[in-house]
């Protein structure tokens, strides 16, 4: 299948594996899975789930930062953490 040649579709798709810290082909082929799993063949059905899956992912980025920070907080103070060998 011949990829798509859409600017904003392959904006979206280099979001998405940014966000997901895959390859860009990686993150296409995601939004080509769950394209067709709803149903949606043409272009405009790809690029509207690559956007849901955008914000998705953009909504879920933030609890995973505040979920980090709290984990490296709690490792900075924990007195058996080894710090050296």
């Amino acid at each position: 299948m011949a990829g798509i040649t859409d600017r904003s579709y392959s904006i979206l798709c280099g979001r998405i594996a940014t966000l997901m810290g895959i390859s860009q082909s990686a993150a296409r082929r995601r939004i080509d899975i769950r394209a067709a799993q709803t149903g949606q063949r043409d272009v405009a059905g790809r690029i509207a789930t690559a956007e849901a899956l955008l914000s998705e992912l953009e909504a879920s980025s933030e609890d995973r930062h505040g979920l980090l920070s709290a984990q490296l907080g709690t490792v900075g103070s924990d007195d058996l953490y080894m710090v050296e060998d």
